[in-house]
């Protein structure tokens, strides 16, 4: 069994309250998920984000193909990180972890996320073909679109 892990960190010159006001919001995700991608809620995103709360996207990750997926906000503390789990959807495991810390000037924004595929050994050699470049892809975007937001450090 092949567990991966994408790790990456951003710094971005706003204070801690308005980025967990923004990256804690499920509804901003789509804000920061690429066009193609059809990224689109479903359900589970009405509420401010809180340990237990599930969440249904439909996502359009390659050959325009629909997918169901649905993750549960597993932890939050308060302004220094929550963790999103998949309970349905494209992979055998995804554990998404997301870290914010005052720095000065602003702040710190780390995601440790440890993945599995499907489909034994066919999923590793699918790995570095397109699963590892589409995840760098949408996390490249993600780093693009904060700093468009938000300013560059």
């Amino acid at each position: 069994m092949k567990i991966y892990t994408l790790h990456r960190k951003q710094n971005l010159p706003i204070d801690i309250d308005t980025a967990w006001d923004f990256l804690s919001n499920p509804n901003n995700l789509k804000t920061i998920t690429p066009n193609y991608m059809g990224f689109h809620i479903l359900t589970g995103a009405d509420r401010p984000m809180y340990a237990g709360q599930i969440i249904q996207y439909i996502v359009t990750p390659v050959l325009g193909i629909k997918t169901k997926w649905v993750t549960e906000i597993t932890h939050v503390v308060n302004k220094q990180y929550f963790v999103d789990e998949q309970r349905y959807g494209p992979y055998s495991l995804w554990h998404h972890k997301h870290f914010i810390k005052a720095i000065s000037g602003g702040i710190e924004m780390e995601d440790i996320i440890d993945y599995k595929l499907p489909f034994g050994l066919l999923g590793q050699l699918v790995h570095p073909l397109l699963v590892k470049p589409k995840l760098e892809e949408i996390f490249n975007y993600r780093t693009k679109k904060l700093e468009e937001l938000f300013g560059t450090f």
